[in-house]
């Protein structure tokens, strides 16, 4: 979700040393994270997400006859969450310009270890203008809700974590499985990328792949491809 604008391009002579996981490690799934909550701050960056007031993203991708855009910024304002001061991060989905969710994510960011976490969202779903549901909200701390982690400071191969930990709603886990893609999207070619894979135990036979650019954030999720980022107040 989220970055100051740097494009990298691939130039001639560039070494590529791909950095690949091969899966099957069986390692724990990380839940719990020893973090400081009372040092957790609502603005902060690291390389791959960047949770700062105006950064925003645009991302497409076509759907049958639709074309789907999902927009991601990080607003200035927070919301205080399982004693947390987050940081809210709106994400919008329109269908051929019609909107169709609008979410408020929960983020904070730890200055020492440079780990940004997720403390749930608030959720609406939208049909022919009106909103028809809230499925998929959480809040950390509510009904044995927890937060998760949604990017490390230092991303490595063969780290596991879940992002969320709200049983029967969401229960999203991320395993780094490549620290060294080249991804080419709309807004340009990113090198040095972080590559994770996406289940849920809650949907066993579900997996997805996102990407993330150095200084950019996420840049692909599943097939909605980075359009545009830029930062849009001083």
């Amino acid at each position: 979700m989220i970055r100051r604008l740097i494009c990298a391009s691939v130039g001639i002579g560039f070494l590529w040393l791909p950095m690949v996981y091969a899966g099957g490690s069986g390692a724990k799934w990380l839940d719990s994270f020893g973090v400081n909550e009372k040092n957790l701050s609502a603005t902060g960056r690291n390389a791959y997400f960047i949770l700062e007031p105006g950064y925003q993203l645009v991302f497409e991708r076509k759907e049958d006859d639709a074309t789907v855009q999902l927009t991601i910024t990080v607003l200035d304002e927070t919301k205080r969450v399982d004693g947390v001061e987050t940081r809210v991060v709106e994400e919008r989905e329109t269908s051929n310009g019609k909107l169709a969710e609008v979410s408020r994510n929960y983020f904070a960011f730890d200055p020492a270890a440079r780990g940004v976490y997720y403390f749930g969202e608030d959720v609406d779903i939208y049909k022919d203008g009106k909103v028809v549901n809230h499925g998929g909200g959480w809040l950390s701390g509510v009904k044995g809700a927890k937060y998760g982690l949604a990017m490390s400071g230092v991303p490595r191969v063969g780290d596991r974590y879940f992002q969320e930990v709200a049983p029967g709603i969401g229960m999203d886990r991320a395993e780094v499985v490549s620290t060294n893609e080249i991804v080419s999207t709309p807004a340009g070619i990113f090198v040095h990328c972080v590559k994770t894979e996406e289940t849920t135990p809650l949907e066993p036979q579900s997996k997805e792949y996102k990407y993330y650019a150095p200084q950019v954030g996420l840049i692909q999720d599943g097939n909605l491809k980075l359009v545009r980022h830029r930062q849009t107040k001083d």
